[in-house]
């Protein structure tokens, strides 16, 4: 039902910060849970974060603790995930998902997910 794209990844030095964003296209979120998600050459896509349609729970996976943050923007229609601290290990391609829920629950089983953004690369160098 929504088509997202993200934007926001580059190359960045250990330490550094990026901030990447997930828009919809055509469609709003209204009612959606959102995700982020990353995938490593050679691995398997992992959670990264979440957050419910509301923005009041957001969820994450310990190696990203303390260091990302997901938010979102109902006025823009946006969603972020503010990276900080970079490590050389966080170089993958981080994607976007989003799935109606009539309850405002965070969702973090890729599975559970029926669109996703192409992703936008991050690279970070030692």
């Amino acid at each position: 039902q929504v088509q997202l794209v993200e934007s926001g990844g580059g190359l960045v030095q250990a330490g550094g910060s990026l901030r990447l964003s997930c828009g919809p296209s055509g469609r709003t979120f209204s009612s959606y849970a959102m995700g982020w998600f990353r995938q490593a050459p050679g691995k398997e896509r992992e959670f990264v974060a979440a957050i419910s349609w509301s923005g009041l729970h957001t969820s994450y996976a310990d190696f990203v603790k303390d260091r990302f943050t997901i938010s979102r923007d109902g006025a823009k229609n946006m969603v972020y995930l503010q990276m900080n601290s970079l490590k050389p290990d966080d170089t993958a391609v981080y994607s976007c998902a989003a799935v109606r829920r009539a309850i405002n629950l965070v969702v973090n089983n890729p599975l559970e997910y029926d669109n996703w953004g192409q992703g936008t690369q991050v690279t970070v160098s030692s």
